[in-house]
């Protein structure tokens, strides 16, 4: 059950029928993806249902879940490559993107520099404080970056734990 989902915040002015070709999310989805927490399983017949008890033993294997409300949201803060590094921070600068980004009180997982892409911002976010962040990048970020947003979540525990039981 893998899926991905691209939100691009600074698409030029595409048509709807465009936009959806590029994979792009609808505002109206992100509440039913912010609802409850992410879970994959690689046996589909054991994915966790909402609501349904978890069996005893099973929680040992998981990671330790966030609260309910959080989910992590990975931001690509793609370089303009017609201009120069001094000449983007300026502009950061005077829009106060390091003064605004990330807002206060939002949990910063990673910040990594992406050679030839530009910085890879993973946050921890309240569903209920989306639109500040989004808001934050679209008031401070643009004309310094070009922005895709990227709704994820933490498979490493369960990657190792299928690593260590299915690859013997």
């Amino acid at each position: 059950m893998p899926f991905a989902i691209a939100v691009r915040t600074s698409a030029p002015s595409a048509t709807p029928r465009a936009m959806l070709r590029r994979g792009l999310l609808c505002a109206a989805l992100i509440p039913s993806l912010c609802a409850a927490p992410l879970a994959h399983s690689a046996d589909a017949a054991v994915a966790p249902t909402p609501g349904a008890p978890v069996a005893a033993g099973t929680q040992a294997a998981m990671p330790a879940a966030a609260p309910d409300d959080t989910f992590l949201l990975t931001i690509f803060l793609r370089h303009d490559e017609s201009r120069p590094l001094p000449k983007i921070n300026d502009q950061l600068r005077a829009q106060g993107f390091f003064k605004t980004f990330p807002p206060p009180g939002i949990e910063v997982m990673s910040w990594y520099v992406m050679m030839g892409i530009g910085q890879v911002v993973t946050l921890r976010v309240p569903a209920s404080r989306l639109r500040e962040v989004n808001r934050a990048i679209e008031t401070t970020a643009w004309g310094g970056y070009r922005t895709e947003f990227y709704p994820t979540y933490d498979y490493k525990a369960q990657a190792q734990q299928m690593r260590s039981t299915d690859g013997k």
